[in-house]
């Protein structure tokens, strides 16, 4: 049998999410998604409220997963602990709330999901993404493993697909919000994405007004950042893993652009 586990870059802003909530429904239907991952950690911009990600599931998300804007809105915290269909990195150090992995029921099978976040140019305060990782495949428990690597450098990313090619089914990196063209599936039977891209305003510098940006890399003072307006894309990736080999057998772009 083939399940085709749909991802979903992140959502940016309420742009990302009116797209989402219009157009990941007849997404799924056109690509046969059974299941759905989604990145929602810039719902709000920066970070998620309970109400966000709510409306998230609501769009079609099986799985919400976040990164490290997770505590810009510390109200997340209870819902963290409450809603099991949402996950922050599992290597966060420290005591926090809320989970990193979680087993989801699908077509028969036990889908385990991982949320993990690297650490080049991130934050210095995390546990090894790469020895999470090894922990979660080690405690078992599932019959796939999926992971969201919500990560900034582009080598650390492909450095975990290549730790991870023949445990996980599925890899694919979130955060940068720029969407990468190297699908593939790795020799020991891996798909792998280094980045899904971003789900939010097409005429922006990731997802915020460029005058926001430029402003800030031409030596203006720090201001807030604003959401970018007008037509938005949706940025996903559809991996077909074969359920008796465990192994993924293809890797596909299937982004809207409106």
């Amino acid at each position: 049998m083939l399940l085709n586990v749909l991802a979903v870059g992140d959502v940016v802003g309420e742009g990302g999410q009116d797209i989402l909530s219009r157009r990941l429904p007849g997404l799924r239907e056109e690509t046969g998604a059974h299941f759905c991952v989604v990145n929602g950690e810039n719902a709000s911009g920066v970070g998620i409220t309970p109400a966000q990600a709510r409306r998230v599931l609501e769009a079609g998300a099986d799985v919400i997963t976040l990164g490290n804007h997770t505590w810009n809105r510390i109200q997340i915290g209870a819902f963290l602990d409450k809603e099991d269909r949402i996950l922050r990195p599992a290597n966060y150090a420290g005591r926090v709330p809320g989970r990193g992995f979680g087993v989801y029921r699908c077509q028969g099978l036990a889908l385990g999901v991982l949320n993990i976040m690297g650490r080049v140019d991130l934050n210095s305060n995390l546990d090894s993404p790469f020895k999470a990782a090894n922990y979660f495949w080690n405690r078992g428990g599932f019959d796939l493993l999926l992971v969201d690597f919500h990560a900034e450098a582009t080598s650390e990313k492909g450095a975990m697909g290549w730790h991870l090619d023949g445990r996980a089914a599925a890899v694919w990196g979130t955060h940068t919000h720029v969407p990468t063209a190297d699908c593939r599936v790795l020799p020991q039977g891996t798909g792998f994405v280094t980045d899904l891209g971003m789900t939010g305003p097409v005429n922006s510098v990731l997802g915020i007004k460029p005058e926001n940006s430029l402003n800030l890399f031409l030596g203006g003072l720090p201001r807030r950042y604003e959401e970018a307006e007008g037509n938005c894309k949706l940025n996903a990736c559809l991996f077909t893993i074969d359920t008796e080999t465990k192994k993924c057998v293809n890797v596909v772009r299937t982004d809207i652009i409106e």
